[in-house]
């Protein structure tokens, strides 16, 4: 299952999980407006990778009670305490993301269309969730000092999650009643922050100290369950031997036009001078075109980059990731692409990005007790939004017989298709239309296939 949300207000985050199977592929097409003018000499491949393209592959467990029941394991001596702490930072991560992702999807709502049902049911789960944490303290001191930190991090993203809804919420008496909830719920959080002594008073008066404190426990839960990376770019020893190859064959045509010509006039002459400094000039002039296109041909449908991804605990390699980047033109794309994006005129225009990956995971390397993984890649949109025209236009309207002017941001349209593949299922596609301005992504919408 592949989705795709707001990262923030310029970055896409397209999300997938990789479970039963061990291997994944994924296609990803970016349609771009042609009126933007992208072209490989603007942005090349390796650029917008390296500028735009930010991955995170974290564990991942659909069993969100996991961290509860290691607790106990921990407190009989039956588990380890480093699986109790990957374990409690995954089920906090996850709790984390998913507040996150419901909270904006309500501020992203028009105030007025939020309904009171889906703020009752965020504020019941995310209150059921922290109360379950809250059963189950560890014995041993140096867990609890653990999920002191965890407990006070997910206590304070709780009351600035709760905050923010109250604080887009519309001022009127309709939502006065939870309002007045959630902010009794912000108070109680903080007070059990306090009552467990989890900050200083200094912390607790000075806002920055306190959003420094709490970013860097954000890394402690992250650090046992983000995969590290190591990111290699292929192909360095093929573009080396390339080069050689185009600097030898045109040093053997220029050295036979040598030895031809020497032959001819027989001796050093003015002709024989001019002729050889031509020769020279044509070798420099086409050793590099020689050099780009046998480097083309070389590396067609090859991957360029590989990531290597090492368990954070334990150091192993637990899986790789093969990945290409390229721009491609309409004709070469597969037929069930072409279908989805269907034929008009001003798709002829569009450039089209091409990402490819190929994942394989060894899920007998992971952790004990996780047999999953999630992958989040996040695409700055940035990059193409500097392409768009600053400014905006100007729309009259007609009102009861009088004219007004308007100020309307310009706006435009991307389509990104996804293909997902796995060994012996069949592939799944999904499609979604981004709005972009020059500022902000302003609105993605998943299309029905």
């Amino acid at each position: 299952m592949v989705t795709v949300d707001k990262h923030d207000g310029i970055t896409l985050k397209i999300s997938h999980t990789l479970g039963a199977s061990q291997r994944t592929d994924l296609d990803l097409y970016l349609f771009v407006p042609g009126e933007l003018g992208l072209t490989p000499e603007i942005i090349t491949e390796s650029e917008f990778y390296y500028s735009a393209i930010h991955q995170i592959r974290t564990y991942y467990s659909d069993e969100t009670l996991l961290p509860l029941v290691h607790s106990r394991l921990v407190k009989r001596k039956r588990l380890s305490s480093t699986q109790y702490r990957v374990s409690l930072s995954l089920f906090a991560y996850q709790y984390v993301i998913a507040l996150d992702k419901a909270v904006n999807n309500l501020i992203g709502q028009d105030k007025d269309e939020i309904m009171q049902e889906e703020l009752d049911e965020i504020i019941e789960l995310a209150l059921d969730i922290l109360k379950r944490l809250r059963r189950s303290v560890p014995y041993d001191e140096n867990l609890k000092r653990y999920y002191a930190n965890i407990d006070n991090y997910l206590s304070w993203y709780t009351e600035q999650n709760f905050l923010a809804l109250v604080a887009h919420l519309p001022r009127n008496d309709t939502y006065s009643s939870v309002k007045a909830r959630l902010i009794g719920i912000a108070e109680k959080e903080i007070q059990h922050r306090e009552l467990h002594n989890y900050n200083s008073e200094k912390v607790r008066s000075d806002v920055t100290r306190m959003s420094n404190k709490m970013r860097l426990l954000r890394r402690l839960i992250e650090h046992p369950i983000v995969l590290q990376e190591q990111t290699l770019s292929l192909g360095k020893n093929l573009r080396r031997a390339s080069k050689g190859i185009a600097t030898g064959f045109v040093m053997v045509f220029v050295t036979i036009m040598a030895i031809t010509a020497r032959d001819y006039w027989g001796e050093i002459t003015v002709s024989f001078i001019v002729i050889m400094s031509i020769l020279y000039a044509l070798r420099e002039i086409f050793k590099d075109d020689l050099r780009d296109v046998l480097w083309r041909w070389v590396r067609k449908n090859k991957p360029k980059w590989r990531k290597r991804y090492l368990d954070p605990t334990t150091k192993k390699t637990v899986g790789q990731k093969l990945e290409w980047l390229d721009y491609k033109i309409r004709d070469v794309l597969p037929d069930k692409i072409k279908a989805i994006r269907k034929k008009r005129v001003v798709q002829r225009e569009e450039q089209i990005l091409h990402y490819r990956c190929e994942t394989e995971m060894s899920t007998s390397r992971f952790m004990s007790g996780y047999e999953e993984t999630k992958d989040a890649l996040l695409i700055s949109m940035r990059p193409l939004t500097r392409l768009m025209d600053k400014g905006s236009n100007k729309v009259y309207m007609l009102n009861k017989g009088q004219v007004s002017r308007e100020s309307v941001d310009k706006r435009h349209l991307f389509n990104l298709i996804v293909r997902e593949s796995s060994p012996g299922k069949a592939a799944r596609y999904y499609r979604w239309k981004i709005i972009l301005n020059r500022t902000k992504i302003v609105a993605i919408e998943q299309i029905e296939l």
